[in-house]
């Protein structure tokens, strides 16, 4: 279930109400008359089913609930009600299947912002892989994957190319076009300063240590893991199965990728340092293909069920327009 605070002004609060009241997929609906001062309205509270959650927060917005007062969403983990349980059985679909797509464009959002936190991340990620590739370390190699954040960015812009949100795709892309240098740029300063100071052999190889050659030879597996990687890393994200991105950070090395060309170009390695610079871009574009994919199909289930529900009775009852011709685009 899905918690919702609605701040309605007070002419459009009767047709919130009916609307809400109407749906057989809510639940808990509380009203206060008067009750919000900045925006002024009236606040109204409800438990809706997570499989028409965006369905019903699309009649709010062409209320003009978004525009002039606010929605505000919060997952419920533990609900004991009977009322609920209703709700969620009228409600078509599975819970696990469902995808609250404000939840999101806010999660991406977040996720894509260029911060110092999130260069200062990739920065370590890169020298975490660098001693990884030193050491010839499977381990710290997989540590580094868990520490970097680019999958927010790289998701990001998946989302934005589905739902066609240039300012989000320049974000992202700005993100990652800034980061991974900053990674790279951190591995290959660290690299000539171990080098200097003889922590680092000066005849050091990339291909001295062969558990970890993976990360600089891309071959067909290489694409076809991270095109796997790509689908379930959205999957996670859109369901809110954070133990699932885990596995997808695991399972892609776009961070040792980009260490690994700071690395080779400082010790001179170029062939190891093409090999690095083929796996990232394989791996980059097999996450972005098949995570607009996922997306795309998400995306076009849930424009089907919001076209089925244009002629739902509680629309009626709201006064919103029953005719599938003249429905709204999905937002």
């Amino acid at each position: 279930m899905v918690h919702l605070r609605i701040v309605v002004p007070e002419d459009r609060c009767a047709k919130v109400l009916d609307l809400l009241e109407a749906a057989p997929s809510t639940c808990n609906l509380i009203f206060l008359a008067g009750a919000a001062r900045q925006p002024k309205g009236d606040v109204v509270l409800c438990d809706i089913a997570r499989e028409e959650a965006s369905v019903l927060i699309g009649d709010l917005k062409e209320l003009g609930v978004a525009r002039d007062g606010s929605i505000s969403l919060e997952q419920i983990d533990s609900q004991l009600s009977e009322a609920a349980d209703r709700a969620e059985r009228a409600a078509r679909g599975k819970p696990s299947d469902a995808v609250v797509w404000e939840e999101v464009e806010a999660r991406t959002s977040e996720s894509t912002e260029l911060s110092g936190n999130f260069l200062i991340f990739m920065a370590l990620a890169c020298l975490i892989a660098s001693v990884g590739i030193f050491l010839g370390s499977p381990i710290l190699i997989v540590g580094a994957m868990v520490v970097g954040p680019e999958f927010g960015p790289l998701a990001g812009f998946c989302v934005a190319v589905v739902e066609r949100r240039k300012d989000v795709a320049v974000r992202s892309l700005a993100a990652l076009a800034i980061g991974f240098p900053i990674g790279i740029t951190a591995a290959f300063l660290f690299t000539l300063l171990s080098e200097a100071t003889g922590m680092l052999a000066s005849d050091f190889s990339g291909s001295m240590h062969p558990l970890t050659q993976f990360i600089s030879k891309p071959e067909d597996f290489s694409f076809i893991v991270a095109c796997f990687a790509g689908a379930a890393g959205v999957l996670s994200l859109t369901s809110a199965k954070s133990g699932a991105l885990i596995g997808v950070l695991i399972s892609v090395t776009t961070i040792p990728a980009a260490a690994n060309i700071g690395v080779a170009a400082a010790v001179g390695d170029w062939s190891e340092w093409r090999g690095a610079m083929a796996q990232l871009a394989v791996n980059l574009t097999a996450i972005f293909l098949s995570g607009i994919f996922t997306l795309f199909i998400q995306r076009k289930l849930y424009e089907r069920r919001r076209l089925r529900h244009m002629d739902d009775g509680a629309r009626a009852v709201a006064g919103l327009p029953t005719d599938r011709r003249g429905a709204p685009p999905p937002r």
